[in-house]
């Protein structure tokens, strides 16, 4: 029997699943706010909306006259530039190439079976005492291949609860939250780094037109993340959502569960201490570039990690640390070959980024137009006005713009999308009263992962509630955010208090090179 939902919990889900599906697609989306940005900027244009330049005098971009005013794209220059860079608005957005070519080498780790294999040996090895642990941290870490830990993970978890005697849902509650709740924390780059990171780099300059921001500037905080995710995971589940959960009967069950989680091989182990070996050694080969003081991808100049190539090609090193140990793998246990293999797998995983490309075609155009229109400095140095006009500038202003983004993340679930339409208003903004884009985005990150777990918008809510049904067939949606909502609040809370220890109490970067304040007027 499904627990009851308290009434005002009930209108809640209720409101969140109304206001979601009045959403269009975010494909649509991006196209229909483009159109508003359109209209929009020929009245404010007309109105003559303007606001001071906050930039110094000389700085790049900076306005002759030290005003900025709203250019109007309802026009027929605004028309001519329109229709000759919708092409290069696309093809030069940032996001796309990185977040493609990373995708390329975790492609053949995916297709080769590593990823799979790694992740079910980690669960499966597990003592008891450990394994929900285990489970938690083995969600966060499947976020480098985008859905395996949704697809693998969550099902095996339930598998593996269920013959250990416990709630299957539990199970698949420990690895939803780590695979989905704990979706920006991991110890590894992945594909999200960079494509989070594209779009900062575009909001970021509109205030400062050479900034740049690297895969890399969040990974000290979210490295030290998947610690703090695993750690609240396991606590919730066994302190929480198991006790609750109560004793498993199995007449609950929609299906018979005579189903077995599959042990791995001795080929299959074998491949992994291959894969193991080759990581070794293309860490030992990169280390040899930049540890040595003269090493080849250090700054040409300076000889720092800070600005150097290293850092610049990070996305090149994903590749190949996905690549590599992938094919090693499926050399070892036969499901790589040939070089046509390790094609098949990269055209696989190319074929199954159609929605995000076009996704990217029309949010490229949105963030180009926010840009050409200058709505973006104007809301930016509107919206930090008022901030300090209300006196709020201080390192507790996070706590706000975390919530907001948790609760935008229940209307529009896709990282993405929620970014490439934010970004453009609050990383200026932030940096007009002195943050850094890097503690922003780290910022936007925590807000973007913790209420993936209870909306139904997110894109494998379906497949979980799907897999849940197995094991409780009265089980519905309402259900399953309701066991879910503990790990929203708890990562919410706990996340939040670790980043303001962390960058504003120890002073720490939230990645290589990753300042925490911006020289406003510097």
């Amino acid at each position: 029997m499904a627990p009851a939902r308290p009434g005002l919990f009930n209108r809640f889900l209720n409101g969140v699943e109304w206001l979601g599906n009045l959403l269009p697609h975010p494909i649509t989306l991006f196209a229909l706010f483009s159109l508003a940005l359109i209209l929009a900027s020929g009245i404010a244009a007309w109105f003559g909306v303007s606001v001071v330049d906050p930039r110094p005098e000389g700085a790049p971009g900076r306005s002759s006259d030290g005003m900025i005013t709203v250019v109007s794209l309802l026009s027929a220059e605004g028309l001519q530039r329109i229709v000759s860079n919708l092409v290069t608005n696309f093809t030069g957005f940032a996001p796309l190439g990185t977040v493609l070519v990373a995708l390329l080498g975790v492609g053949i780790a995916e297709h080769s079976g590593l990823l799979s294999a790694a992740m079910r040996g980690m669960v499966m090895s597990a003592s008891k005492r450990m394994v929900t642990l285990t489970v938690v941290f083995a969600g966060i870490m499947s976020n480098t291949a985008a859905e395996l830990g949704y697809v693998v993970l969550i099902p095996l978890a339930a598998m593996i609860f269920h013959s250990l005697g416990r709630h299957p849902l539990a199970g698949l509650a420990a690895a939803f939250a780590g695979v989905s709740g704990g979706y920006s924390a991991n110890l590894l780059l992945g594909t999200v780094d960079p494509l989070l990171a594209g779009i900062t780099q575009i909001a970021a300059r509109i205030i400062d037109p050479g900034y740049v921001v690297g895969p890399e500037v969040n990974w000290y905080f979210m490295f030290i993340s998947t610690f703090l995710i695993t750690g609240l995971g396991a606590w919730v589940t066994e302190k929480i959502v198991e006790p609750k959960l109560g004793k498993y009967d199995p007449s609950e069950a929609s299906v018979p569960l005579d189903q077995q989680a599959e042990s791995l091989t001795a080929r299959e182990k074998r491949g992994l201490w291959s894969a193991l070996v080759a990581v070794l050694v293309v860490s030992g080969l990169l280390a040899l570039t930049v540890v040595p003081a003269d090493g080849i991808l250090r700054h040409p100049e300076t000889g720092a990690i800070a600005g150097s190539p290293f850092l610049h090609g990070i996305v090149a090193f994903i590749f190949v640390f996905f690549a590599v140990p992938g094919f090693v793998y499926g050399k070892v246990v036969g499901t790589m070959t040939s070089d046509k293999d390790v094609i098949k797998a990269m055209s696989t995983s190319m074929s199954t980024m159609g929605m995000y490309i076009v996704l990217v075609f029309f949010a490229a155009q949105f963030v180009a137009y926010f840009s050409w229109t200058n709505f973006g400095t104007v809301f930016a140095v509107k919206g930090a006005g008022a901030l300090q006009a209300l006196g709020l500038t201080g390192p507790g202003l996070f706590f706000g713009f975390i919530l907001m983004c948790a609760v935008i993340n229940l209307m529009i679930g896709s990282a993405s999308a929620q970014w490439a339409v934010t970004a453009p208003i609050f990383v200026p903004m932030l940096m007009l009263i002195g943050y850094s884009p890097e503690v922003i985005q780290a910022a936007y990150r925590i807000g973007d992962s913790v209420t993936n777990i209870i909306t139904p918008m997110m894109s494998y809510f379906g497949l979980i509630l799907a897999v849940a049904v197995r094991y409780q067939k009265s089980l519905g949606i309402g259900t399953l955010i309701a066991t879910m909502l503990p790990y929203t609040l708890v990562f919410l809370v706990g996340w939040s208090l670790l980043f303001y220890v962390w960058v504003f109490v120890l002073g720490l970067p939230v990645g290589p090179g990753a300042a925490t304040f911006y020289p406003v007027g510097g």
